[in-house]
């Protein structure tokens, strides 16, 4: 039996063909995303929803082609961001991604960001029953800074996660969502699994019309394609299909690096604490730490470095090739690298520290960074279990599978036993095991993966 599994990400739309019988991934196909919309606000990050609609077909109908007897379509997606639509499933506005930070703009009226009333009219118990989802890119903070600026439509609207949106317009269906992504709108109480009504009208946002939760793997639609008519499975949040496409187990600590980065542990129930708690699958939860820096303060590293030859019109090649095997021969050199580059749950106000002319190399400085990095998943691996009682690392993410020396440094730090995750398309594969599930040949997420890891682990070596 084969799926059609498709991850519309920030940086590129991704598919792939799901083998559910072999169990692997192929004819991967990937596009890029569309740009951010140009000429706005630069803290403002929008994307016209059609463009990323697009997208998405064109990759399901390459896949298509690939696997003409597909029986459904699995998709996952960033999983804060969202687009206002009418009761049609018509955009009413630009998508806004997770990376934008309008939520700390002055208020006119006030002085105050949007981001700093919130947390002055909810509780902590409130905000613990959120999740403590203390970030500004959350589809509650933007709706609270359209009521403030009185910029919502006059139409009553619907906040709607972006593959939600994408499914609505290639099936014609209602727009709904999964708990994945009803989390991740930042309004959702994470022990009753509803909307979180007191808080929605504390905020003033009464007249939103929130959507529909459905079960986790529920048809949402069909797409029809070529005569064929695929049942179209409730999409996922990127995150926690990142971490069954990782295979974590109960006891494991996971370490995932790629744009963003995280550290996660798996918990039975929705415990709460100085970190986020998110529901995950079969009525579990995970208790993470998001937004820690990581390939995006890479990159902008990188940008710094290279700026010189950008403006000389020189093309350099892909400089992670040197970076990599200079940073390893280096010992970074007495320097000290705080990565936290821009907002994230480790501040916002980076540093280079104890720079001298002898350890300005991008050996030192690199390997330092990589330090600096595997020391903020140290802070908070501690903060989520500060017991340390996890069995092994657990590395998933594309920085995190490419880089052996980063993984050195993580595991110093939090102890030697660890694995890789099966795959470094850790999206695609966790939606390879999701349709074990959704589709009954498991009773479970648990099964699905336990299934699997099985099936691995006899085909290694």
């Amino acid at each position: 039996m084969r799926y059609l599994g498709i991850d519309i990400g920030s940086s590129f739309i991704k598919g792939a063909v799901l083998d559910a019988d072999a169990p692997c991934l192929s004819h991967i196909e990937r596009a890029d995303a569309p740009p951010r919309v140009s000429g706005l606000d630069p803290i403002f990050r929008e994307i016209e929803p059609e463009s990323v609609m697009q997208g998405a077909r064109q990759v399901l109908e390459r896949l298509h082609r690939h696997a003409p007897d597909a029986a459904g379509v699995l998709m996952c997606s960033q999983l804060h961001g969202m687009v206002l639509c009418d009761d049609q499933g018509r955009a009413q506005t630009r998508f806004i991604t997770w990376q934008d930070q309008r939520a700390l703009m002055p208020l006119p009226d006030t002085g105050t960001c949007c981001f700093d009333e919130i947390e002055s009219r909810i509780t902590r118990e409130e905000r613990q029953q959120l999740g403590n989802e203390r970030v500004p890119g959350v589809p509650l903070n933007y709706l609270f800074w359209f009521a403030r600026t009185r910029a919502l439509p006059a139409m009553r609207v619907t906040p709607t996660a972006l593959p939600y949106y994408v499914a609505a317009q290639l099936c014609g269906t209602s727009l709904v969502s999964d708990i994945t992504h009803a989390y991740g709108h930042g309004a959702l109480n994470i022990h009753t699994r509803e909307w979180h009504h007191a808080v929605i009208e504390k905020l003033g946002l009464g007249d939103v019309r929130w959507p529909h939760i459905v079960p986790q793997g529920a048809v949402i639609g069909e797409w029809r394609h070529e005569g064929s008519s695929l049942p179209v499975f409730a999409p996922v949040g990127d995150y926690h299909c990142s971490q069954v496409g990782a295979l974590l187990e109960p006891g494991e600590l996971s370490v995932n690096i790629s744009t963003g980065s995280a550290v996660i542990q798996i918990a039975e129930g929705a415990e709460t604490g100085d970190f986020q708690t998110r529901p995950w699958f079969d009525g579990r939860y995970l208790k993470t730490i998001t937004h820690i820096p990581a390939g995006r303060a890479l990159n902008a590293l990188v940008r710094l470095l290279t700026e010189l030859a950008t403006a000389q019109g020189i093309r350099l090649n892909d400089p992670w090739d040197y970076i990599h095997a200079e940073s390893a021969r280096a010992d970074g050199g007495g320097l000290r690298v705080d990565p936290a580059f821009y907002p994230s749950n480790m501040g916002s106000r980076g540093a280079v520290l104890h720079l001298r002319e002898e350890n300005m190399t991008i050996g030192h400085l690199f390997h330092a960074m990589f330090a600096g990095m595997a020391q903020n998943y140290a802070t908070c691996a501690d903060r989520i279990a500060p017991r340390r009682d996890w069995s092994r690392v657990v590395f998933s993410g594309g920085v995190a599978l490419k880089n052996a020396l980063l993984r050195q440094l993580v595991c110093e730090r939090l102890g030697q036993q660890h694995r890789l995750a099966p795959s470094d398309e850790d999206t695609l594969f966790g939606l390879l095991v999701l349709s074990l599930a959704f589709t009954g040949r498991t009773a479970s997420v648990r099964d699905a993966i336990a299934l699997v890891r099985d099936e691995h682990q006899s085909q290694s070596p």
